[in-house]
């Protein structure tokens, strides 16, 4: 048995308690480069602990597609984590809030051209999904020593459909 999770266009409003969404939207901050370029400054709120640092890398994701099963969701406790994608295909992300250390309420998002994201730490979410294609993203999180990762099985999957 399999619970439903309908998934909706990705949006602001509707990710803020998760995380950020990532995207060029209305007048930049400021013009640079003798005016040809257009900076929209600080657009995400990146979070590595006291004891990591940022790192960069790329990940080169498979293919999911929808109806999608999400039977694990994970979190950083740590630090945030910002995904950028390069290959212009769309990604599933599935965010759950936390009660008391167990992943509820999960929504799906699908993100829009243009759109990447950022995590906030602690972030109860679903593994990284491009729908219809693979994806190759960067990656922004936290580098560090310790472990800075919690997974949680669900006894009873979702299974992901679209609006």
């Amino acid at each position: 048995m399999s619970r439903l999770l309908t998934a909706v266009p990705l949006t602001a409003e509707a990710f803020a308690p998760y995380g950020d969404v990532i995207e060029v939207a209305g007048a930049p901050d400021k013009l640079i480069n003798q005016g040809m370029c257009g900076r929209h400054h600080d657009r995400a709120r990146l979070d590595f602990g006291e004891d990591g640092g940022a790192g960069i890398s790329l990940f080169d994701a498979r293919a999911r597609h929808l109806p999608h099963k999400v039977d694990m969701v994970e979190r950083h406790p740590d630090g945030s984590q910002a995904f950028v994608p390069v290959s212009g295909v769309p990604m599933l992300v599935v965010v759950a809030e936390d009660a008391g250390g167990v992943p509820v309420e999960l929504k799906a998002f699908i993100s829009q051209p243009g759109q990447s994201i950022n995590l906030h730490r602690g972030t109860w979410h679903g593994v990284l999904a491009p729908l219809g294609a693979p994806g190759q993203y960067i990656v922004v999180d936290r580098i560090g020593t310790t472990p800075n990762l919690e997974e949680h099985w669900f006894k009873e999957p979702f299974t992901v459909v679209s609006d």
